[in-house]
C-alpha cells in the first residue's frame, strides 16, 4: 500500500478591529460614499491610524463630497471602539484629512478606458470547500468573524475588538482531513485576568475554545488538536494603542491565505478602474468558474496590465495537474467569455455600486450576499459544454 503523503498548511486572519483592518474599512468606506454620489469618481484612499490618531489621505477627484469626520467615527463607532479602555474611542479621537485630487497624468490614460497601474493580479479557486476556496483560510475567517459575534452580543463580554486567528490544517494525499493547531489572540479586559494581573485565567481560555474555536472548527477537530489562546499570557492593551495601522497591510489575509501568488497589490480604497482590485475579482470570478465547471480541481489565473492599455499583457492558468485540458484551450475559452479590459470587468461584475466595506473585513473571496459579484458561477455550465 502506498504512504500517504501528509503535510501542515497554516493560513491567518484578523477580526474587523485589528488596527490594519480598520483601515480598510476606512478606505472603502470612503469609497462607498463617493460611489453613491459619484460613480465615476476616483478613488484611492489611505488610511493611518494610532493611539487617538486616525490620517484619511490620498487622491479623490468627484462631483461628491465626504463629510470625512463624521463617516471615520461611525466606523469606528461599529467596529466596536466605543470605550477609551479599547485604546480608541470614536467620540474623542483626533482626525486628520489629507485628501487631494488624482493626478491629471494618470487620468489621462484612464479616462480612454485603460488600466489604472501596471501589476499583475492572481484568482484562485479549489475544490476544498463549497465555497470554493482553501479551507484553511475560510476557517481562519469563520474564527475571526465569531470572535466579533461572540463581543457584540454579550456572550464573551469581556472581549475587546482587535483579534487574530490562525489555523493549521492537516492534508493527507492534498485532501484536508482535520485541524493540527488554532491560534486565536484576542484583546480583553482586565476581568478576566488571575490574581497575578499577568495571565488571563484558564476559565476564560476555555470560554473561547468552547464559544468560538468548537463551533467554528467542529467538523475537523480530534482529540490532538492543540489550541493556542492568548499565548502571551494577556491581551489588554490592544488596538491603535498597541499598533500603528494603515491601509493594505493584510493582503495575503484579503486573499487566499498564502496558498498561491500575489501579485502585491492592495484592494482596499481602491476604485474599480484600479486593475489591482477589479483585474484580481475578475481573476477569481474566472477561476472559480473553471472549478465550478469540473474542468479543474484546482486553478490559478494570472493577468497582467500596463497603465493605460485596456487588454490585458498576458493571461496565465494553472491547473496543477488537475485538468487534462491545455492552457491555450483554457485562454481561449477565458478570452471569448470573459471581459478583460478595466471597462468590461467593471460592467460585467457591476462594480460601480456602493458594496466595499463590507469586502474589507474577513475576505474578499468565498464570500456570499448582495455585492459579491466575483462569487457567481454564472460562467460553469457554458464553459464545461464548450470546453
Amino acid at each position: 500500500m502506498k504512504k500517504a503523503h501528509l503535510r501542515l498548511f497554516s493560513s491567518e486572519s484578523v477580526t474587523e478591529g485589528h488596527p490594519d483592518k480598520v483601515c480598510d474599512q476606512i478606505s472603502d468606506a470612503v469609497l462607498d460614499d463617493v460611489l453613491k454620489q459619484d460613480p465615476t469618481g476616483r478613488v484611492a484612499c489611505e488610511t493611518y491610524i494610532t493611539m487617538g490618531l486616525t490620517i484619511v489621505g490620498g487622491e479623490i477627484t468627484t462631483t461628491g463630497y465626504v463629510d470625512v469626520q463624521n463617516l471615520v467615527r461611525g466606523v469606528l463607532k461599529d467596529i466596536g471602539y466605543t470605550h477609551p479602555k479599547y485604546g480608541l474611542d470614536y467620540e474623542t479621537c483626533s482626525i486628520l484629512n489629507a485628501i487631494h485630487n488624482q493626478s491629471p497624468d494618470i487620468a489621462q490614460g484612464v479616462d480612454t478606458g485603460g488600466a489604472g497601474d501596471q501589476g499583475m493580479m492572481f484568482g484562485y479557486a479549489c475544490d476544498e470547500t463549497p465555497e470554493l476556496i482553501p479551507l484553511p483560510i475560510y476557517l481562519a475567517h469563520r474564527l475571526s468573524e465569531r470572535l466579533a459575534q461572540v463581543r457584540k452580543e454579550g456572550i464573551l463580554d469581556y472581549l475587546g475588538p482587535d483579534g487574530k486567528s490562525q489555523v493549521t490544517v492537516v492534508y493527507e494525499n492534498n485532501k484536508p482531513k482535520m485541524v493540527d493547531s488554532v491560534v486565536i489572540a484576542s484583546q480583553h479586559t482586565e476581568d478576566v485576568l488571575d490574581r497575578s494581573g499577568q495571565f488571563i485565567t484558564q476559565k476564560a481560555r476555555q470560554e473561547i475554545i468552547d464559544k468560538v474555536a468548537k463551533p467554528v472548527l467542529k467538523d475537523y477537530l480530534t482529540k490532538a488538536t492543540k489550541y493556542y489562546i492568548n499565548q502571551t499570557g494577556k491581551f489588554v492593551i490592544g488596538g491603535p494603542q498597541s499598533d500603528t495601522g494603515m491601509t493594505g497591510r493584510k493582503i495575503i489575509v484579503d486573499t487566499y491565505g498564502g496558498t498561491v501568488s500575489h501579485g502585491g497589490g492592495a484592494f482596499s480604497g481602491k476604485d474599480p478602474t484600479k486593475v489591482d482590485r477589479s483585474a484580481a475579482y475578475m481573476a477569481r470570478y474566472i477561476a472559480k468558474n473553471i472549478v465550478a465547471a469540473k474542468l479543474a480541481k484546482t486553478c490559478s489565473i494570472q493577468l497582467a496590465y500596463v497603465i493605460g492599455k485596456a487588454d490585458p499583457l498576458s493571461i496565465m492558468v494553472e491547473t496543477y495537474g488537475t485538468s487534462h485540458i491545455s492552457e491555450e484551450k483554457f485562454i481561449k475559452l477565458i478570452r471569448k467569455h470573459f471581459q478583460l479590459t478595466p471597462k468590461g470587468i467593471i460592467s460585467s461584475l457591476d462594480l460601480l455600486k456602493p458594496r466595499y466595506k463590507k469586502t474589507a473585513a474577513y475576505g474578499h473571496f468565498g464570500r456570499s450576499g448582495e455585492g459579491f459579484t466575483w462569487e457567481r458561477t454564472d460562467k460553469a455550465k457554458i464553459l464545461a459544454k464548450e470546453a
